[in-house]
């Protein structure tokens, strides 16, 4: 079953070919055609013939545009593919849309591309769909670019309007880290700079459209990174299990050990499989693959196969930079389909961070992304998925969003200030079985008078939570409670010392401050924490750690009020940069979606703070409430 996906004899190199409307690409590429020799016997007579009958003027464009509308309408609708050669190598011009509203079979064709060839408009210059299609190529990942600057006929040949554009256009690409291979003048209608040099632009030193096409390095396919094999399904034959999908990055060898995510299994590749030729010992990148494994598991398609020693990222939340193609703007709360690889989960837009504007590169806060808008997102996912981040990986860390039966927007995934959460969720130890205590839960709570039970405090630093714990753990004691502070600082003085304050290990922190909780939740005492926990996965994980009586108490104060009390000065350090990832200054903090409890410290003094919390725990921990909870349980 494996097969190869490029030639062994001969290299192809993919090249999308875009720009703004009416800018002259599918002039660009007809001319191009014909003057390789590339074109069918009288393809060019027939268009002609064509032309004359519907009174229309010969267009080189009407080589490409292979649909009848795009005919009559004078542009180009979907990607047309066409394949020639040159005695380097075979050569596929996907010539892109280059209407706004076709901007979805743009990114189609260049996702695909090994480079890409924009056209420019000497006349009219760069416009904002020039500028949107070199942002569209830097986010796909094209790092081949080329810039036509067409109809130099209509300026004259003009050296001065070309180093005009040339220069506008390089520090727009600049600004986003893109640097053009080339920016060539061209005259595609009379095939100035396509095939050979311009006579009537010497001034140019450069190469001509061909030359660059030629000096273009095919993509290589990426053996050099970790295995990353999406499940496209699982086949049975005989008394065998096929586990069938396409190996998008590294190696895969009979033999290794490798581990299904997001499901976490492991086991070593037994074969892999063949049609009618003898097995193969290994399959890399590039290859359509089947294999067999060791053990009889079960896993699903959109699983993620790779080696144990370097596996994806599991998460359910994840930043993403968003290209928004929707009929209906994206909003925040808004839930979609999510399609990684051979994944599908479902998601919802946790937050709008800010939308970008692609002509300037500014950026500005917003409650919706319109059609054809950039954005970055917060995305969570109701399932752990397995992803990578799209500058390590790139076929792994992209996706699209699905709204209805539509493809809606695509982005690539950034796990800026989020945490791996692998480790989180993975179980290690074995052979282990929860002990059961002589002194049941209830026997504590009628001892104690109250029940067990635990307080997540969570809010911003300088929230008050610190405060809130301390000031209401002293008036619980005084009522006759066991009661018992978790805080931050002390924390990482002692069990948690070893842990910094990367994301990976602030989720780490609050997985222990988590357990840690519970544990002396069923032990009868009632546990406050104060905590920043910003993430809602660490808080949920939490509370499933307690089993049951667990009450999140969002302190909430807006970051200007937090910023202004500055306790202990963290801010200030934040803001001059000696703190890095201080939530939020340069880390996320996700707000708590329904808490049990909230606590605006912006309205509410101290001390009128204290008494909500404390009618709150007098009302809902007592011996008489736990009996009546269960009851109404039965």
């Amino acid at each position: 079953m494996a097969t190869s996906a490029t030639s062994a004899s001969r290299e192809s190199l993919r090249v999308a070919v875009v720009g703004h409307v009416d800018h002259g690409k599918s002039t660009l590429v007809g001319r191009l055609l014909h003057d390789t020799g590339s074109l069918p016997q009288g393809k060019v007579e027939a268009i002609r013939a064509m032309s004359e009958r519907r009174g229309m003027p010969f267009e080189w464009a009407f080589l490409m545009d292979a649909l009848q509308a795009e005919r009559d309408q004078g542009i180009t609708i979907d990607t047309s593919q066409i394949w020639f050669k040159t005695p380097k190598r075979d050569y596929v011009i996907i010539d892109a849309p280059g209407h706004k509203e076709f901007l979805k079979n743009m990114i189609t064709g260049a996702a695909a591309s090994d480079a890409a060839l924009l056209v420019i408009d000497a006349d009219e210059g760069v416009k904002e769909q020039s500028r949107r299609h070199g942002y569209l190529l830097h986010l796909l990942g094209v790092r081949q670019v080329a810039v036509a600057v067409n109809k130099m006929d209509l300026v004259g040949y003009s050296e001065k309007r070309f180093a005009a554009i040339e220069k506008e256009y390089r520090a727009y690409l600049a600004s986003i880290g893109v640097t053009p291979t080339y920016i060539i003048p061209i005259g595609a209608r009379d095939g100035q700079n396509i095939v050979g040099k311009a006579d009537k632009m010497a001034w140019h030193g450069g190469p001509h459209v061909l030359e660059a096409l030629e000096r273009f390095n095919v993509v290589t396919l990426p053996t050099h990174l970790p295995l990353r094999m999406p499940v496209q399904d699982v086949y049975k034959f005989d008394d065998r299990r096929i586990i069938a999908g396409r190996i998008e990055s590294g190696m895969l060898k009979v033999g290794d050990r490798i581990v299904f995510s997001p499901s976490n299994k492991s086991v070593r590749v037994k074969t892999i499989e063949a049609w009618a030729a003898p097995p193969p010992d290994r399959a890399s990148a590039g290859q359509s693959v089947g294999f067999t494994v060791d053990e009889q598991i079960f896993v699903e398609r959109g699983e993620i196969v790779s080696h144990e020693a370097n596996p994806p990222v599991e998460t359910d939340v994840f930043r993403a930079r968003l290209f928004w193609l929707g009929r209906t703007p994206l909003t925040q709360a808004a839930r979609y389909k999510l399609k990684l690889c051979a994944a599908a989960a479902n998601v919802r837009v946790q937050a709008i961070e800010r939308v970008i504007d692609t002509g300037d590169l500014s950026s500005a806060a917003a409650t919706e992304v319109k059609h054809s808008a950039v954005a970055e997102v917060i995305l969570q996912a109701d399932r752990m998925l397995a992803l990578d981040e799209f500058v390590n990986s790139p076929l792994t860390g992209r996706f699209v969003l699905v709204d209805g039966y539509d493809i809606a927007g695509g982005g690539i995934v950034s796990m800026e200030g989020y945490a791996d959460q692998r480790h989180l969720i993975t179980v290690r130890a074995s052979n282990i079985t929860r002990v059961e205590h002589a002194v049941s839960v209830d026997a504590r709570a009628r001892r104690n008078g109250h029940q067990g039970g635990v307080i997540w405090l969570t809010g911003l630093s300088g929230s008050g939570k610190s405060t809130l714990s301390i000031t209401a753990e002293r008036r619980l004691f005084n009522m006759g409670y066991q009661v018992y502070v978790l805080d931050g600082d002390n924390m990482r003085h002692g069990l948690n010392s070893d842990l910094g304050f990367s994301p990976d290990e602030r989720a780490e922190n609050i997985r222990r401050v988590g357990e840690v909780a519970a544990l002396m939740a069923r032990a009868g005492v009632v546990v406050i924490t104060a905590f920043i926990s910003p993430y809602r996965s660490d808080r949920e994980r939490a509370r499933r750690a307690a089993g049951g009586n667990f009450h999140e108490v969002y302190v909430q104060a807006d970051l200007a009020t937090c910023e202004a009390r500055d306790p202990k000065g963290l801010y200030r350090k934040a803001r001059a940069g000696e703190i890095a990832e201080f939530t939020g200054i340069s880390a996320p903090y996700e707000e708590p979606q329904s808490p049990e409890l909230a606590l605006d410290t912006t309205r509410l003094s101290i001390e009128s703070a204290v008494d909500v919390l404390v009618g709150y725990v007098s009302e809902r921990f007592g011996v008489e409430q736990v009996r009546l909870t269960r009851k109404a349980g039965a």
